[in-house]
C-alpha cells in the first residue's frame, strides 16, 4: 500500500492543502503539514502542485 507524506523540504506555501479534494492535509503539531492517511484517496494532486516536491508517495 502507498501513502503520501510531506517531507521536511516543505516551504509551507499551502498549495497542497488548498488543492486536496478530500481535505486530507492539515497543519501538524511538529512539522508544517501532515497527510491524514484515513482521508487520503491517493489521487496525487497534492504532489503535482507542490513547487518544491515536498509531497512524496511512499510504500507503507
Amino acid at each position: 500500500m502507498t501513502a503520501y507524506v510531506v517531507t521536511s523540504a516543505c516551504a509551507g506555501c499551502g498549495a497542497c492543502l488548498l488543492t486536496c479534494p478530500e481535505h486530507a492535509i492539515r497543519p501538524g503539531p511538529r512539522v508544517s503539514l501532515i497527510v491524514l492517511d484515513q482521508r487520503c484517496t491517493r489521487c496525487g494532486e497534492c504532489a503535482e502542485v507542490c513547487p518544491v516536491d515536498a509531497v512524496v508517495e511512499v510504500r507503507a
